[in-house]
């Protein structure tokens, strides 16, 4: 990190990233390809995910619905936040 870096009250750290999406909705992606999307339950610092209303989706196609999911932290390639909201998935 630049000393500007460091100073400026401004800069978002990844950590302030993941703490601001908790209990909205996410995309999570893991390194097999698979999608999962649901509410961000809650999350650790070795990146296991709690889920729920928790959908898989398998080459863009929906293939199993859960309600509540856990997603070891060293599957997962990344998270996003989700534009669809869930009355639209439902």
């Amino acid at each position: 990190m630049s000393g500007a870096e460091k100073g400026s009250g401004s800069t978002k750290t990844p950590a302030d990233f993941l703490k601001s999406i908790r209990g909205r909705p996410v995309v999570v992606k893991l390194n097999s390809g698979v999608d999962y999307r649901g509410i961000l339950a809650c999350l650790d610092g070795y990146m296991n995910i709690a889920m729920e209303q928790t959908e898989e989706y398998v080459n863009g196609q929906l293939k199993n619905k859960y309600g509540d999911a856990f997603i070891r932290g060293n599957n997962v390639l990344y998270i996003s936040t989700s534009k669809r909201t869930l009355a639209e998935g439902a």
